[in-house]
């Protein structure tokens, strides 16, 4: 779950904030994926080049 606290009455601060921490948790793309049925195939060709594309950023990273 997750939480801000607004403090200062800085709204658009944590309004920043919280756009940050859903964009890192993954939560925005699970629910844009979510608004329409995927069918079992596209899931798996998706989770295919997701696990290409991590296994590429991993690699580059460890050697970069």
């Amino acid at each position: 779950m997750l939480a801000i606290t607004v403090t200062h009455n800085d709204v658009e601060f944590a309004l920043r904030r919280l756009k940050r921490q859903l964009q890192k948790s993954g939560l925005l793309r699970e629910l844009r994926r979510r608004r329409q049925y995927e069918k079992p195939s596209e899931r798996r060709r998706r989770r295919k080049r997701e696990g290409i594309r991590n296994t590429r950023k991993r690699a580059r990273l460890a050697h970069g």
